[in-house]
């Protein structure tokens, strides 16, 4: 068997190549150890089997990151049979970096230059044959986007991984060649690699000097006697040059350019990335997202022209065979305006489960536990969750297509920008994007930042970025709100709030906190080009599968649970209750829901049922849903006002995330700095909600009065913001 791994920079397309080498052979876990994903997979084109290993995109073979550490280790321990080190053709300068130093090790190299249709639309090319006689390796031209040139690249790689290969280095001849050689006779019988573990040692690496305390030593002795140099002794930064001036001064004639105007992604950036219009543009084509996934009216016909649907089959077409049930609950069946493909969808999956419940419920007995557990329990649970997601799928698609373009990473460089004026770290913003898928990776991600405070903050408010699990609860809601104003507005409002309030959190926390030591944000922007079919299909299908497992799983058992709770007393050896008020969760609901008075969905006959509601969802978001369904609160029977609907949205959406991602943030988190963040997470909830419910009963009652609050509370938070920011300016000075 040979094990191939590829190796390369974030944003080359390593993990687009993946994915097109290994397809359905894919599977994702953990690196033994730490918390850095793994990928792993089969290529199955040759009668001998290939293992391909995705490493995590590195800059550089240094172990200052836990990426760099797992991405080192394996190549020197593991000993794949090849690397194929990924090269962003438009970059090339950046990414040759990393391919200096992998050259070092003894292990047969393969340099895919990846994005070579992009670098030829902008009329440049690379001249590959000199590329490869300078290195001694095999240089391949690739497009792992569009599939060009993968098959030539595993035969290359399949042929070199047969061979033996020494490592090279280009610092053979630079000032810092004596030492490397000098570290290289003492090394070559006692390790392998020894040429890589000798230049590391030059550099002072911790790991070789810890390994090689007396040789570290003696070249620390030789560094002493060698002429002064700009880099005042900081060996680490003279290779780091000598790297970036062999690059640049060898293979600057193999790139060759054939206009100098700008690109077309460069043109685009001075659109997107402007400095004042970046972030209204941003803000807009979130809400177009929203608008195709949550609009009840997707062209406005209602709301502008007045058009209503009264046709029997357009409503059943568009609503998922809706007729009768718009007949029973409304009186007349009556369309208002043509829904976007989210809700379309939603209504046709809703149709099929509820059809396998009646499906069921057609020759299960009535009145028997089992049916009850059966139709009213699970099948009801997973009907209320599986019916959302169609629209979960398509803004995880609009999520991905974002992000594969390229326009996610302007958007963590536009953030940065913005966040860095009140003293916020931009590097602490990519783990807050990922928060928009789970909060799990998210947290897990803060690993990259060195500072303690700086991680405990981004923890703090990573779960303020809506993940996946907590759409299906502004699904629901937006259905609820629909016919009150706009369900996509709603929702795109549920998702600014939640980046509004982020981003005051941690300028409060900036306020009680004495550093304000602001990292730097070192981000590349890869071009910009069109999405990959085939990845977006992989991104949605491990979405998919990661769903169905909690379905399966986590959310089954507090279905189960729930069911039972809602469907027996205390006294639970007499059998089922016949009405849901007699049950242990509503004598349960009922002493907690005065917790939640205040905050406006306590209170009422129903309000336990939120108040539970809330509880599981402590388990999974989803369960949220699951538990208002079984407790008879569809998009029918919500009865809260406005600001009630606000306020719960806002609760769930900032007070204790999943137990999965408790867990996470107190593995990721020193012991007081986790104690801190529960605090945190539960009475920022609670205030925000508790405001939100006030400020929006106020507005209902007397609107100019509410609007008045509310201009001087956004003030308020103005003058904060200015006052970090000054204070911030008033420390660098």
């Amino acid at each position: 068997m040979i094990k191939i791994c590829l190796a390369g920079n974030p944003n080359c397309g390593k993990t687009t190549l993946f994915n097109s080498l290994t397809g359905s052979t894919a599977h994702v876990g953990n690196w033994p150890g730490v918390t850095v994903e793994k990928r792993e997979g089969s290529y199955r084109k040759f009668d001998e089997k290939i293992d391909i290993v995705d490493l995590p995109g590195i800059y550089s073979m240094s172990p200052y990151t836990p990426e760099e550490v797992v991405s080192r280790n394996y190549i020197l321990d593991e000993k794949p049979n090849c690397v194929i080190n990924i090269v962003d053709a438009t970059n090339l300068e950046r990414n040759l970096y990393l391919t200096t130093q992998l050259l070092e090790i003894d292990v047969p190299v393969v340099v895919a230059l990846n994005m070579m249709d992009i670098l030829k639309k902008n009329n440049e090319t690379i001249d590959i044959k000199a590329l490869s006689e300078a290195f001694k390796v095999p240089v391949v031209e690739i497009s792992a986007l569009k599939d060009e040139g993968l098959d030539d690249l595993m035969k290359v790689a399949y042929g070199e991984a047969k061979k033996v290969r020494k490592g090279t280095t280009i610092l053979e001849k630079t000032t810092v060649g004596s030492l490397v050689r000098e570290a290289y006779n003492e090394l070559k019988t006692s390790v392998s690699s020894p040429l890589f573990h000798a230049v590391k040692l030059v550099e002072n690496d911790e790991l070789e000097c810890k390994d090689h305390p007396e040789l570290a030593k003696r070249i620390s002795d030789m560094k002493s006697k060698l002429p002064e140099d700009d880099f005042e002794g900081d060996y680490e930064a003279i290779i780091a040059n000598e790297r970036y001036e062999y690059i640049g001064k060898n293979f600057k004639h193999t790139f060759v350019k054939f206009n100098e105007g700008l690109t077309k992604s460069d043109k685009i950036d001075k659109v997107l990335t402007h400095k004042i219009w970046s972030i209204p543009i941003f803000l807009l084509i979130m809400f177009v997202v929203f608008h195709f996934t949550f609009s009840e009216d997707f062209l406005g016909l209602n709301k502008i022209f007045g058009l209503e649907i009264t046709s029997k089959g357009w409503f059943n077409f568009f609503t998922g065979m809706g007729y009768d049930g718009a007949i029973e609950e409304e009186g007349e069946a009556i369309l208002s305006g043509i829904p976007s493909l989210g809700v379309f969808l939603q209504s046709w999956m809703g149709f099929l489960t509820g059809s396998i419940i009646d499906l069921f419920n057609s020759f299960l007995p009535e009145g028997a536990w089992y049916t009850s557990l059966i139709c009213d329990g699970i099948l009801t649970g997973i009907d209320s969750i599986f019916s959302f997601i169609p629209q979960v799928l398509l803004l995880y698609l609009f999520v991905s297509i974002l992000e594969d373009s390229g326009y996610m990473a302007r958007v963590a460089f536009i953030m940065d920008r913005a966040f860095r004026k009140f003293g916020l770290s931009g590097k602490a913003f990519i783990p807050l994007l990922m928060g928009f898928g789970c909060s799990v990776p998210a947290m897990l991600a803060t690993k990259t930042l060195e500072d303690e405070k700086e991680r405990d903050v981004t923890i703090r408010i990573t779960p303020f970025f809506s993940c996946g699990a907590k759409a299906p609860i502004w699904t629901l809601l937006a259905a609820v709100v629909a016919g009150r104003f706009l369900g996509d507005v709603f929702v795109f409002s549920i998702y600014i709030l939640g980046i509004a309030i982020a981003i005051i959190a941690a300028i409060i926390m900036k306020v009680f906190s004495k550093n304000y030591d602001v990292p730097p944000f070192i981000m590349e922007l890869p071009q910009y080009h069109a999405p990959q079919f085939k990845n977006l299909m992989v991104h949605l299908w491990e979405k998919f599968k990661h769903f169905i497992y909690k379905a399966s799983t986590i959310i089954m058992a507090a279905i189960i649970v729930i069911w039972f709770l809602s469907n027996f007393s205390w006294d639970f050896w007499n059998g089922m209750v016949d009405d849901i008020e007699s049950s242990i969760l509503a004598s349960v609901g009922r002493v907690v829901r005065y917790i939640f008075y205040p905050l406006g969905f306590g209170s009422g006959a129903d309000g336990w049922k939120y108040t539970a509601a809330t509880f599981t969802g402590l388990i999974a978001k989803e369960d949220v849903v699951g538990t208002m369904a079984q407790l008879g609160l569809v998009e029918g029977t919500i009865n809260l006002s406005n600001a009630a609907i606000y306020s719960f949205a806002a609760y769930n959406l900032f007070t204790l995330p999943c137990f999965a991602a408790v867990s996470t943030a107190k593995s990721e988190s020193s012991k007081k700095g986790f104690l801190v963040t529960l605090a945190w997470w539960l009475a920022l909830s609670y205030i925000v909600a508790l405001i939100i419910y006030w400020l929006g009963t106020l507005l209902e009652a007397v609107l100019w009065l509410g609007s008045i609050v509310i201009v001087v509370i956004v003030l308020l938070v103005i003058l904060l913001g200015f006052y970090v920011s000054k204070k911030k300016r008033a420390q660098i000075a």
